[in-house]
């Protein structure tokens, strides 16, 4: 089971600008579900909370009040039930891509032929079984992002938490994986909360959309799109999905009408 649950969840951050103490209310009182095995896509405008919700899920960040929970159990910082996907790999640049994901197999305490073998499988799910002895500078933007799917997935987390993973690719390669990651899904069932500014990366991948406001929930939206997804060239033709991203792209524009 991998359902995360966020209840009424703040945060506050206190920033000293010129001298001045000024107070940040990054999150206000969020509360929503992503059900097991479901994709749920956060997005809204720059500083509305998005990334943050994503760390204090995490547990990089704690949350000022309220809670997170995943299948009903608390969170208190970091742990393997999580795994995390930033923007930039941040991959260890003097590790392989091999001992890139058996690193964090090593801090789970696993030891031996199968740490070797976990990390051969995930390297090979993702695609990059022929380069797992490549060093990250000789990687392209993809392929190393493509070892942090595969350092997250290795541990095998109940919940996949994606910071714009795809954002600072190119459009070919960000379809390419934006694709992978769907096959992934269907072959994983993982859960998983994805940030995204990308209106058609939101409403290709997820099953739901919730669009953030000031630091709030402001509207949650279905997806209805079945799965498993077609070509997604050809679900770029579809009525449904031309109408749901208009629908979200009505939402976000409506809050760049009230700034």
């Amino acid at each position: 089971m991998g359902e995360v649950t966020f209840l009424d969840v703040s945060k506050r951050f206190s920033l000293r600008v010129d001298g001045e103490l000024h107070h940040v209310q990054a999150l206000d009182r969020v509360s929503f579900t992503v059900a097991d095995g479901e994709i749920v896509a956060l997005i809204g405008p720059s500083g509305c909370g998005k990334t943050t919700a994503l760390r204090v899920a995490m547990g990089l960040d704690p949350s000022s009040s309220g809670r997170v929970t995943v299948d009903g159990r608390e969170i208190n910082g970091c742990g393997h039930d999580r795994g995390m996907v930033f923007q930039h790999a941040e991959l260890l640049p003097w590790f392989t891509a091999m001992q890139n994901v058996m690193f964090g197999l090593e801090m789970k305490g696993m030891r031996g032929q199968p740490l070797r073998a976990t990390a051969e499988k995930y390297l090979e799910l993702v695609g990059l079984t022929d380069s797992k002895n490549r060093r990250p500078h000789q990687l392209s933007g993809g392929m190393k992002q493509r070892v942090g799917i595969a350092r997250a997935l290795a541990i095998d987390p109940k919940v996949l938490l994606m910071d714009e993973p795809f954002g600072a690719l190119d459009a070919q390669t960000r379809e390419s994986l934006q694709a992978e990651l769907l096959d992934i899904h269907a072959r994983t069932k993982k859960t998983i909360l994805f940030v995204t500014h990308d209106l058609d990366e939101a409403v290709l991948i997820a099953d739901r959309i919730i669009v953030m406001k000031d630091g709030r929930v402001a509207e949650i939206m279905t997806v209805p799109l079945a799965r498993p997804r077609p070509d997604l060239s050809i679900v770029r033709g579809l009525p449904e999905f031309n109408e749901t991203r208009y629908k979200v792209w009505r939402a976000l524009h409506d809050e760049v009408t009230v700034h």
